[in-house]
């Protein structure tokens, strides 16, 4: 390891200026959130910073969470409402090559090290984010690597570029839905209670079986510490009722669609769609310049984002298996109870 070295850090305002520097660090790593999700998903936050001499070189927040014999390290750990965590490296761009791959590489090693011999886990889980395109280095250390992707719509050019450059159903039946009378507002803490709702009655409607009070403890605790600065609240109404919506959360240049109502069963008229635009309108009027929707892995949700003209951008989803968690009858178990722990 060198001369590197990790440390558990204590200062979240420390942390969150090392999260601001990194090209990788988004809201999900800023320190507020990271205690939020240690609190709501029966895990253990590990907020590491690597270190080169003095010199710190990236954050990495990683999570603990016991599953009846098994011991898993997760970032972002699971029901957790986040597609992705992982390393946020600093002064990144600035490297040569062949020095980032090197410190990913020692990064990693250290991380990997802390794990195995001071919290005796055997299954690790890492999702990196978007920014973060060379993930080589996992896969050099024995991770397993699966891309994934996410849609980005460039928003730097202004409302008017973005609006033209929207599908033409689209665009038209945006329109539609305005003149049919359905309207935009945004909205407070129980606009995004009736949100989390409608969601909820849409699984159950599905055959889904989410458990009791859907994430509502989760959900108020992030809206009370992240609005208005970093959240907005889009409610779609038509006749006094709400049929659409989403939450949209902004950091640094980067605004994005976290969560929303599925799709209605409105004929004619599309409020999620005109909901959404009037999103990405706010994010143009208030200097954001990406946008993004997250999420384009599922097929059934391809057709409602990618008519936004967005471009495709992958993360990484790398896991490896440890000692003696290799054995096959327990690898079973552990992917069992993750992949569990993974639905809503």
């Amino acid at each position: 390891m060198g001369d590197r070295m990790i440390e558990i850090c204590k200062d979240g305002g420390y942390w969150d200026e090392l999260v601001g520097r990194s090209p990788h660090g988004s809201i999900f790593h800023t320190w507020s959130w990271l205690k939020i999700v240690e609190k709501h998903t029966s895990s253990k936050l590990y907020p590491i910073i690597g270190f080169k001499g003095s010199t710190p070189i990236g954050i990495y927040p990683i999570f603990l969470q016991k599953r009846k014999i098994f011991r898993l390290v997760l970032s972002p750990p699971s029901k957790a409402l986040l597609l992705y965590m992982g390393p946020a490296f600093v002064g990144y761009d600035s490297l040569k090559q062949s020095r980032r791959e090197t410190t990913f590489l020692e990064f990693q090693n250290a991380v990997n090290e802390f794990i195995r011999d001071e919290l005796r886990c055997g299954y690790v889980r890492i999702r990196t984010s978007p920014e973060l395109i060379d993930c080589r280095p996992l896969k050099w250390l024995g991770y397993k690597v699966e891309p994934f992707y996410t849609y980005i719509i460039d928003i730097a050019k202004g409302v008017d570029e973005v609006w033209k450059n929207l599908n033409r159903k689209l665009r038209v039946g945006i329109e539609r839905t305005r003149k049919e009378g359905v309207k935009v507002e945004q909205g407070d803490e129980d606009d995004l209670e009736c949100l989390r709702i409608a969601l909820y009655e849409r699984f159950v409607k599905q055959g889904k079986k989410p458990r009791k009070n859907y994430y509502k403890s989760y959900l108020r605790d992030i809206f009370r510490r992240f609005y208005p600065d970093n959240l907005r609240v889009f409610v779609a109404k038509y006749n006094g009722e709400v049929v659409g919506g989403l939450v949209v959360l902004c950091f640094k240049d980067w605004s994005g669609l976290w969560i929303g109502i599925p799709k209605t069963d409105l004929k004619g008229i599309y409020p999620n769609d005109l909901a959404q635009w009037e999103a990405i309108r706010w994010a143009c009027e208030n200097g954001f310049k990406r946008y993004e929707e997250m999420d384009a892995g599922h097929l059934k949700f391809r057709h409602f984002k990618s008519k936004y003209n967005p471009y495709v951008v992958p993360w990484f989803s790398a896991e490896k298996f440890l000692g003696m968690y290799k054995a096959v009858k327990v690898l079973r178990g552990i992917f069992n109870v993750v992949k569990g722990q993974d639905q809503g």
